[in-house]
């Protein structure tokens, strides 16, 4: 048994789209998780053109199919920059450093899977050299927004006995307090070093990449007594691709284009209460 999830901008998901997928796919009665938003119906087998359908109403909505065993996860393990937050941190501090443009451009193309990630981060942190620590917090106080929905997803997980962790390729100065900001349990990431209150150009070794998030889901699901199967992964670059394919469920939030081609759960319409959708979540469920 399956569930077909469809999810939409609050205020424009169609009753009409849902009930016409739902007769063209066999479902069963649609449930609505929140009105106009989140609907879903069960199936009974899988149609073959899955991915036709998909992307003939992708300007509508988000069509997800799941699991219908085991959909509310003991864990909930997250990228940060682009995820849990509307920023690349490392862009804002070069932004800072007069060298926004040429960062940009290197972290748009390592997240699309284009560049070597640890090869890309190196370069990039080298032009941060000589800047002031203090830059760190202007960033974090002028320049970083959440992404909407966060709060929600990390406080109802939480309340229903989920543990969640921030796992980033960015850095530990902005993770821990994105962390604090969020509610989550616990958060990895590299570490920018420092000498005499000035940034030094280095990354501290070894560099959280890849290989690196997905070691952090599998330790952390077995420290809980769990499995992988038991996490929903959530990111947006080719560095999260190890963990949303390990994950239970793996979800592509607002992702490269790359990445959207190599995760089978996108949501690109919803915000982050959208991960609490897809486990069957209601709106009334929701926590604050």
């Amino acid at each position: 048994m399956h569930i077909a999830s469809l999810i939409a901008r609050p205020g424009h998901l169609d009753p009409a789209l849902v009930e016409a997928l739902r007769n063209a796919l066999g479902g069963g009665t649609a449930d609505w998780l929140s009105p106009d938003e989140a609907a879903e119906f069960p199936l009974q087998t899988l149609p073959g053109n899955i991915e036709d359908i998909r992307r003939s109403i992708a300007e509508q909505a988000d069509l997800n199919i799941v699991p219908a065993q085991n959909r509310r996860k003991a864990l909930l393990i997250a990228d940060m920059d682009s995820t849990m937050i509307e920023q690349e941190c490392i862009d804002e501090l070069a932004e800072e450093a007069g060298v926004g443009a040429h960062v940009k451009d290197i972290t748009a193309r390592a997240m699309n899977g284009e560049l070597d990630f640890e090869g890309a981060l190196t370069e990039r942190v080298a032009l941060l050299k000589d800047q002031p620590e203090t830059v760190i917090q202007r960033v974090i106080d002028t320049r970083i927004t959440l992404m909407p929905g966060g709060r929600a997803l990390v406080s109802t997980m939480k309340a229903n006995g989920a543990h969640a962790a921030l796992v980033s390729g960015g850095f530990t100065a902005f993770t821990s307090r994105i962390a604090d900001m969020l509610g989550f349990d616990e958060n990895r990431a590299n570490t920018l070093l420092t000498d005499d209150g000035v940034l030094t150009g280095q990354v501290g070794m070894p560099i959280l990449g890849r290989d690196a998030k997905v070691s952090a889901l599998e330790e952390i699901t077995a420290s809980l007594g769990k499995t992988p199967d038991d996490a929903i992964a959530v990111g947006d670059g080719a560095n999260d691709l190890g963990m949303l394919g390990l994950a239970g469920l793996g979800v592509a939030l607002h992702a490269k284009p790359t990445v959207q081609a190599q995760c089978d759960l996108r949501v690109n319409h919803g915000d982050l209460t959208a991960l609490l959708y897809l486990q069957g979540y209601a709106r009334a469920d929701f926590q604050s």
